[in-house]
């Protein structure tokens, strides 16, 4: 039996321990917001706090052995004066401080990092040597981590080689720059405070060279150069059909509140048990996915040809319509919603892509391309859109998608046109690093691909993304503020407008472009420019010259821009409305650079696109009635 002087000595013990953790976690927040986040030098005390930090938490360990020995094994250790609500209160303070422990060893296990060793940063890295001992290295320790966090992807056919592509696409962004997650978020609010003053600068030089606008709300006018199924009516009706590829999941996720309510109308409860008019694989036996497609397209089911729902590493759902609007053949292909979708996506090196009719060095998306190749395989073995071409001779052939679905789409169409050379592809919202330059020009005469504001898809390939690696490095140098004010001024600015004028002038120099960039935290290397560099080397250990592709990929097809037009003085001072977009016709160059924006996210939601395509038809069909 414990008697009242031993637990108020173990009490005395723990209040005590409880304290010298209390001053070791302040005395480490205070040292570790000390100076700009690449100042080691202000805290260079840091390492020794924690490892008194780590020493208290052995004793503490300890404690709380013996602390839930007491309030929850009440055979071992009998207290005769506890009470009720003391024994809950004891009870929850141990599970609480169970809790804290785990989040300890979780954080540590999250930011410990493997190659930390020095041996490791004195091994000299050289393209002509091979594949470094660092780079296979933090290669191994990313796919261990995939291994074990995505362990279900793992039983994919292509699981590994997806974890080997994208762990070394990994290793090449973010090798030898030791960045924790919130030093890149700091350096992104800090980028984008540069991008925005640049784009201000760029927009007066501009006005004062009274340059023609490169935008024009002449809907008209825009098209009028172009073929006659290029139209925002029929980029409309099938950008619907490609928002109805994301199944039951967008159903839920459009309508939080009625979702399940608006699929219940659609399923088909114990479909295994009956005839179906519609060729299903992969689905469930309500058939929910088939649900969300009826739903969305708004198309009954005995013109939906085929849908294939499987959902794998390189493969993607997709469905084959027969839609008698437009007298078209529709195989309308999915884009990310799933994690496996993401190892698609991010298996971006480029790889040789061989058809008829693309110049003989033509490189595409890895990813992408062994997706293109399954759906074909698909099509090819159910023999589903020749059957659907002889059922209705006199229809075309359109592939539609939008994101991944709508990078596959195009790649598709390349392998499928030898074949069906009067197909058409709309593509909506699609990656920037889909195809090399020559072979995206060739896509332009069969690819329609829209885009609409700041959308960071349309901008993201592997070249853009290095080039921000680099600008986040050399904006953390030039900057002298610490993180949590720079954290501070951008959730500020970004949830409640609070001008970030503390940011704008944290510059140490105040040409920042003219101020070369060194590799953060480990060394005082100079980092180049991308535009100094003339090669790409995986196995560089210069930051700004390392290139994990070694070629740039492109958007393609013929791309329809997109943006928000402000009104003018006049507009404003009468209360008028105006055209609510404007566009242009780009090139897939215009997309090349990464820029963050505040819209980047909601610009490429499928239904914000829609909304978009919607206003503008509406907006012109309003201002013919009043011509009338």
């Amino acid at each position: 039996m414990a008697g009242p002087d031993s637990n108020s000595s173990r009490e005395i013990l723990r209040f005590d321990m409880g304290m010298q953790q209390r001053r070791t976690v302040l005395a480490l927040i205070n040292r570790s917001a000390q100076g700009s986040i690449t100042d080691t030098e202000a805290r260079r005390h840091v390492p020794a706090i924690l490892l008194v930090k780590l020493f208290l938490i052995m004793p503490e360990t300890v404690l709380n052995v013996f602390g839930t020995m007491w309030a929850f094994c009440g055979d071992l250790i009998v207290c005769p004066y506890e009470g009720h609500f003391s024994r809950t209160v004891i009870e929850a303070l141990v599970i609480f401080n169970w809790a804290l422990f785990g989040l300890a060893i979780f954080g540590l296990a999250l930011v410990f990092d493997p190659l930390g060793s020095s041996s490791y940063h004195e091994v000299q890295e050289t393209p002509s040597a091979g594949e470094s001992l660092r780079h296979r290295k933090v290669t191994s320790v990313w796919q261990r981590r995939f291994r074990w966090v995505f362990c279900w992807v793992r039983s994919d056919e292509h699981g590994h080689e997806a974890f080997q592509q994208v762990a070394a696409l990994l290793s090449s962004l973010f090798r030898s720059t030791d960045l924790v997650p919130s030093d890149v978020l700091a350096g992104c609010v800090l980028l984008r405070v540069k991008q925005k003053k640049e784009t201000r600068e760029m927009r007066r030089i501009q006005m004062l060279a009274d340059d023609d606008p490169k935008y024009t709300t002449d809907v008209n006018r825009i098209f009028s150069m172009a073929p006659r199924w290029m139209n925002l009516e029929e980029a409309r009706h099938f950008l619907r059909l490609s928002m109805a590829a994301y199944g039951w999941p967008f159903v839920l996720y459009r309508y939080c509140a009625t979702g399940i309510f608006r699929l219940l109308t659609e399923v088909t409860c114990c479909s295994c048990f009956r005839s179906k008019t519609t060729v299903v694989t992969d689905d469930n036996c309500c058939l929910c996915h088939l649900a969300g497609v009826k739903y969305i397209s708004r198309i009954k089911e005995q013109n939906i040809l085929f849908a294939s729902f499987r959902n794998h590493v390189f493969e993607l759902p997709f469905c084959v319509i027969a839609d008698h609007k437009t007298s078209n053949i529709v195989i309308a292909i999915r884009g990310s919603i799933s994690l496996r979708d993401v190892f698609t996506d991010l298996t971006a090196t480029s790889e040789r892509f061989e058809a008829d009719g693309l110049p003989p060095d033509a490189m595409a998306h890895k990813g992408m391309m062994f997706g293109a190749r399954y759906i074909y395989r698909r099509l090819k073995e159910a023999g589903i859109v020749d059957k659907a071409l002889i059922l209705y001779p006199e229809y075309g052939l359109v592939l539609t998608g939008h994101s991944l679905g709508a990078g596959v789409a195009a790649l598709l169409a390349i392998i499928m046109r030898p074949k069906y050379p009067d197909l058409k592809v709309y593509a909506f919202s699609a990656p920037a690093g889909v195809l090399s330059r020559e072979a995206a020009r060739v896509t332009e005469s069969f690819v329609f691909t829209v885009g609409v504001g700041d959308d960071f898809v349309m901008r993201m390939g592997v070249d853009s993304i290095e080039n921000v690696r680099t600008g986040i490095i050399q904006t953390l140098h030039a900057s002298r503020l610490p993180k949590y004010r720079i954290l501070l001024n951008g959730f500020g600015y970004a949830l409640f407008g609070v001008p970030p004028g503390d940011l704008e002038s944290t510059w140490k120099n105040d040409d920042l472009e003219n101020t070369p960039g060194t590799s953060p935290l480990l060394s005082r290397r100079p980092v180049p420019t991308v535009a100094a560099s003339t090669e790409a080397a995986l196995l560089s250990r210069h930051i700004g010259v390392r290139r994990f592709s070694k070629t740039r990929l492109f958007t393609p097809g013929k791309i329809l821009h997109i943006v928000s037009r402000k009104k003018t003085k006049a507009e404003r001072k009468a209360g008028t409305g105006g055209p609510s977009f404007e566009m242009r016709w780009a090139t897939a160059e215009d997309f090349m650079e990464f820029k963050i924006m505040p819209k980047m996210l909601v610009d490429h939601l499928p239904e914000n696109v829609y909304k978009t395509l919607d206003t503008i038809l509406v907006e012109q069909k309003n201002n013919a009635s009043e011509i009338i």
